[in-house]
């Protein structure tokens, strides 16, 4: 499999797995333990690592999300605790759900060192999200705490969809539109209605996408031969396993993204 095809293949699996874990019950305590809402866990979970930013830059960063949607979870938080207290909380309990959820895979170790490979490896130009969870340090160093904080790789896919989404003339909100979701994707990031006619963006989403996979393809050129395939089996294995297991959605936040 070429790099790119290995990207291609992974990213749901990536982002998938990522989504889990923002929705596991213990997740969803540690956010009213820092006195805050399961949506400004999830804002600024996700962007606390840039440190102490207006919610504009915040918005920027994320992208898809509505501003107006960043800015209420960013700000609310921001009155309790800071950024960066935050990530490193959602880092935290990153590593615990790894722990608690993948550690018992037999491939758990392996999965670790493969994404850890590869998130060393991407290429972070345009895409200061991703390079900031990078930077951060991972409090635990076993077997399913490193699979899980691999994971975060699911940045990078969202930055370098966001870069294509931009190349291609389209905004976040019309890229969303045109996604499986459609208008109720776009009610789950914020965006209130009424939205404009996507027909025509389809294609231009399809590009992006394989642009995405693209830009995301450098880190996957630090494996092997024959590592990609095997990156796939465990991250398949991984998803089978997390599937079993019941998760809760958070009243508080509109949706996924």
């Amino acid at each position: 499999m070429t790099p790119e095809q290995v990207a291609a293949a992974s990213k749901p699996f990536v982002l998938e797995l990522g989504e889990t874990f923002t929705r596991c019950p213990g997740t969803l305590r540690r956010a009213r333990l820092l006195g805050i809402s399961g949506w400004s866990f999830y804002i600024t979970g996700r962007a606390g690592a840039l440190g102490d930013v207006r919610a504009p830059t915040v918005a920027a960063a994320l992208g898809f999300i509505a501003p107006d949607a960043v800015a209420d979870g960013w700000d609310a938080a921001a009155r309790v605790i800071r950024p960066l207290e935050v990530a490193a909380a959602n880092l935290a309990e990153c590593c615990r759900w790894g722990d608690e959820h993948l550690a018992a895979l037999p491939g758990a170790r392996r999965l670790g060192a493969l994404l850890t490979r590869v998130v060393g490896a991407a290429d972070a130009s345009g895409m200061p999200l991703f390079a900031a969870w990078r930077a951060m340090p991972v409090p635990k160093d076993s077997p399913g705490a490193r699979a899980a904080a691999g994971l975060l790789l699911r940045e990078h896919f969202a930055g370098a969809y966001l870069m294509a989404v931009r190349a291609g003339g389209m905004t976040p909100l019309e890229a969303v539109l045109a996604g499986p979701e459609g208008e109720a994707g776009a009610l789950a990031c914020g965006w209130p209605p009424p939205y404009p006619r996507v027909g025509p963006l389809v294609r231009r989403r399809l590009w992006a996408e394989a642009v995405t996979d693209r830009l995301a393809s450098a880190g996957f050129r630090a494996l092997a031969p024959g590592e990609g395939a095997e990156l796939l089996d465990l991250l398949a294995a991984t998803r089978a396993q997390v599937q079993g297991r019941p998760t809760q959605r958070d009243p508080d936040r509109p949706g996924p993204r």
